[in-house]
């Protein structure tokens, strides 16, 4: 009794479990002023985030660094939290052409919480350790733990477990940093190297963090990957070129990135892409510095893989 005591004592001062003053009779709205309300207070979610900017670019110092010497990017969460994790995660190969153990995502209840509500998980610290334990973390690795109220037993156990481990560590809320400070969270707050801590305000359904939270933590997500992606050379101006040919829309999309990129027509895109094995990065740097695939792939690697770069150093 006492311990569910604490808990309720903990969730009472979240932000994301109080009432939203906007939304107090959603039971009595018609449907246009349920949505305007909803999308009014979606509306706050931005500058949230972008008040966070400097803590995100700390986040994703540590990222590049870790990427860079071989290390990993894991996401941590329950939930929603979780399972936006993954969706990041999982959507950097097809993007960036990412080994799928680059950036990896680890949701409480495993691979069924994706698809079906495992509420109970997020209390299982025991499975928070093993599932951590399982990644053989080491000191190149980067753990993000992705909790809206912050306290999720699960997430705070492993990041934890990962900062013991000798990993760096970064922590995303929607509760404020000053929730963070307080006493019973000392133990997480002296173990993160970053805080990202956007604050939403509550949402429109108390405590339903699957809203702005939510959005919240998918900007984040999205800008920490994209931005470390671009910094490890794997966007040509705003375009991907790292992506896998791996659909039919793909393919076309490829071709067109070479053909906006150096100004070449359709079939002359194709046929550099097949002599260039698919690669979107040798493609462009044979056509921009007339080299051969062998020339293109040298210049790349003396680049490290950013194309511009690659260009540049054929032409001086």
């Amino acid at each position: 009794m006492k311990k569910n005591r604490t808990i309720f004592d903990q969730i009472k001062i979240l932000s994301s479990e109080q009432r939203n003053n906007k939304s107090h009779n959603f039971d009595t709205m018609r449907t246009n002023k349920i949505l305007t309300v909803i999308n009014d207070e979606d509306g706050f979610v931005i500058s949230a985030v972008k008040k966070e900017i400097p803590y995100i670019s700390k986040a994703i110092a540590l990222v590049i660094d870790s990427l860079k010497t071989g290390g990993r990017l894991i996401y941590v969460g329950a939930g929603t939290s979780g399972r936006l994790g993954v969706l990041d995660a999982s959507e950097c190969p097809p993007t960036f052409g990412t080994n799928p153990s680059m950036v990896q995502g680890i949701i409480a209840g495993g691979k069924k919480a994706i698809f079906n509500s495992q509420e109970g998980a997020e209390d299982d610290t025991v499975a928070a350790l093993k599932d951590i334990r399982s990644k053989k973390i080491q000191e190149k690795d980067v753990v993000c733990g992705i909790a809206a109220s912050l306290r999720t037993p699960y997430v705070m156990k492993a990041v934890i477990e990962a900062k013991r481990e000798g990993a760096k560590t970064i922590y995303i809320t929607t509760n404020p940093r000053s929730i963070l400070n307080k006493k019973e969270f000392k133990t997480l707050r002296d173990c993160l190297d970053v805080a990202i801590c956007p604050e939403v305000g509550p949402e429109v359904i108390m405590g339903s963090t699957r809203m702005k939270s939510g959005t919240a933590q998918k900007l984040v997500l999205n800008m920490i990957t994209t931005t470390s992606m671009i910094q490890l050379g794997k966007v040509y101006e705003n375009m991907m070129v790292d992506l896998k040919m791996n659909s039919k829309k793909l393919e076309e999309r490829a071709k067109r990135v070479l053909m906006i990129s150096t100004g070449v027509d359709y079939q002359t895109a194709s046929n550099v892409l097949k002599k260039a094995g698919g690669h979107v990065k040798t493609a462009i740097v044979m056509i921009k510095t007339n080299s051969s695939v062998t020339q293109a792939r040298a210049h790349l690697r003396k680049a490290n893989g950013f194309v511009r770069i690659a260009i540049q150093e054929k032409r001086k």
